[in-house]
């Protein structure tokens, strides 16, 4: 979905403006009766919201702001799909690494029709595409791979394919606007599955190595492109190829 240029009726002047720890850019205040969601880089003090992070603070209906920013670490936030790598299981819970600086846990039951006698097997090093549920300072993200009516909607374990890191940035990128331009022209030719995660990671797979290559080097190489530049790229690798 693709953000708004500028809210109705908000006080803020920062909608896509950068913004920098300690700027106040909302005042709760004048805002009575209406649902504020806050994603990334952003803290609610009593009757204001403050940005807690650099960026450009983003808008987008019916009334969620985030700072979007660039970084190779990742800060969890409620909301946010995420691509694990298991490392670790116990009884009730997964260990999954997602780039926070902690450990995300994953109940064995937080599946599409998951039971205890129904546990999905990973083995160490298994990728999972999940969204967060809960993250709170200081305590463990807790993951989920359903989303809120309990279907699987495209989340659970990531077989197969390449995964490969990437800036916070990126993949705000591939997943903030409606038809990716890079995206847009390597579909075009060719087939392949996606998958990005949040937290600066994306997975690709496709009928070929040949192809899951291209294809993630086309992404890795289109972060500091425009539109017109990330089409044109495409298309030259595409023509290498043929």
């Amino acid at each position: 979905m693709k953000p708004d240029a500028k809210p109705p009726n908000t006080p803020s002047s920062f909608i896509d403006q950068a913004v920098v720890p300690g700027d106040v850019i909302l005042d709760l205040s004048a805002m009575a009766n209406q649902t504020i969601k806050l994603g990334s880089g952003l803290r609610q003090d009593l009757e204001t919201v403050s940005a807690v992070k650099a960026g450009i603070l983003k808008y987008q209906k019916p009334n969620k702001y985030w700072v979007e920013s660039s970084h190779k670490r990742y800060v969890p936030c409620a909301g946010d799909s995420v691509i694990g790598i298991v490392v670790d299981q116990k009884a009730d819970n997964f260990f999954v690494d997602v780039k926070g600086p902690m450990l995300a846990y994953l109940p064995v039951i937080a599946f599409e029709g998951g039971t205890r006698r129904n546990i999905p097997k990973f083995e160490e090093g298994s990728l999972v595409y999940a969204r967060v549920v809960k993250a709170n300072t200081g305590m463990n993200p807790e993951l989920s791979c359903v989303d809120a009516s309990g279907k699987a909607a495209g989340f659970g374990s990531l077989k197969e394919g390449y995964m490969f890191e990437s800036s916070t940035g990126l993949s705000r990128m591939l997943l903030s606007s409606p038809t990716c331009p890079v995206l847009e022209a390597l579909g075009k030719k060719l087939s392949f599955e996606i998958a990005t995660g949040l937290n600066g990671r994306v997975w690709v797979d496709a009928s070929s190595p040949a192809t899951t290559v291209l294809v993630a080097n086309a992404i890795m190489n289109s972060e500091c492109l425009s539109a017109v530049q990330q089409k044109i790229m495409a298309e030259k690798l595409l023509q290498r190829v043929q």
